[in-house]
């Protein structure tokens, strides 16, 4: 077996230069989207004051959650702007904030498909397998050939990483629901479509809701990757202190990751439990057996008496 060797990473890299080659205008579109994307958000993000955004962050909390939880946000996010990284922070929040919606807008269709169709599910599987144990920095090789240096490729390669768990919990989540009720649904007269929209999105959606929080979580994680690849934000932080050994801004850079992941979990769990909103169709198939059952139990025949005993009818007659 001496000099026998399989050349599949050349083969891969003529691949990568190929659709370099002939896909370049598809590839810059993608770029120039990506790019407004996170620019405009990081724009619309640091446009007003910071306490602004500080107020309306404190407000989400609140309203999904508990005042504990607002309050705990707004010591997290005035301690970020003492250390001087609400500009570094708002940018990573931005490149997480898109990066995690073009993963959940791929995700869920495909989790859907995946769990209305066997040989979907079996295409997808080892895919995502591949996807989720690739170690997250060999999606930075292609993707900086692809884009070149920037936001583009830390994007690209958090949204290839941070995919599956979506994909993977929608399909958990639909493929989960109770089968008597989608048969209910069915005898109804409900088409595949309304069963999917009235009764399997509503009941997996906290399921699903929970594969966005994992999203959120792994997009935020790869702050530090995209850094690497030359995007701006609190990643970028930590390759500088890195590269440097400054241990005080590498503290500081990172916590601020926490603070804001900490955040987006709590936030995202929340909208997990007000997932459990049911829809109409869903709420029409439980009342109807509801009354199903209480005509039932109305119809049902009372209970046969002993016969009164001497005694009994005595006191009776007394």
């Amino acid at each position: 077996m001496d000099g026998f060797r399989i050349p599949l990473g050349s083969w891969v890299a003529s691949g990568v230069d190929w659709i370099k080659t002939n896909l370049d205008g598809l590839l810059d579109v993608v770029s120039f989207v990506v790019t407004s994307l996170v620019q405009g958000l990081t724009f619309l993000l640091l446009l007003p004051y910071f306490y602004v955004v500080i107020v309306v962050a404190a407000l989400i909390a609140w309203l999904v959650r508990s005042w504990q939880l607002a309050i705990g946000t707004v010591i997290s996010f005035t301690l970020i702007v003492a250390m001087g990284l609400w500009v570094p922070a708002m940018q990573t929040l931005a490149l997480v904030l898109v990066a995690a919606l073009v993963a959940v807008i791929i995700a869920i269709p495909l989790g859907i498909w995946s769990a209305r169709n066997a040989t979907v599910r079996a295409v997808l599987k080892p895919v995502l397998d591949f996807m989720q144990t690739m170690p997250a920095f060999v999606y930075l090789i292609p993707a900086i050939v692809f884009f070149s240096i920037g936001v583009v490729p830390g994007l690209v390669a958090t949204v290839i990483f941070a995919l599956p768990p979506g994909v993977r919990l929608t399909e958990l989540g639909i493929r989960g629901v109770d089968s008597e009720t989608v048969e209910a649904g069915q005898a109804f007269g409900a088409k595949p479509g309304q069963i999917l929209r009235g009764i399997q999105l509503p009941l997996a959606m906290p399921t699903i809701l929970a594969g966005v929080n994992q999203v959120i979580m792994l997009a935020l994680s790869m702050a530090v990757i995209a850094g690497m690849a030359g995007a701006d934000g609190l990643g970028k932080m930590v390759v500088e202190a890195i590269s440097t050994v400054n241990i005080a801004k590498g503290v500081e850079a990172g916590l601020g990751v926490v603070l804001i992941a900490v955040f987006l979990d709590r936030v995202t769990a929340a909208l997990g439990t007000l997932g459990r909103n049911r829809g109409s169709l869903l709420a029409l198939i439980r009342d109807r057996r509801a009354q199903q059952r209480a005509a039932a139990i109305e119809a049902a025949p009372a209970p046969a008496t002993a016969p009164a005993s001497v005694e009994e009818k005595e006191l009776q007659n007394a």
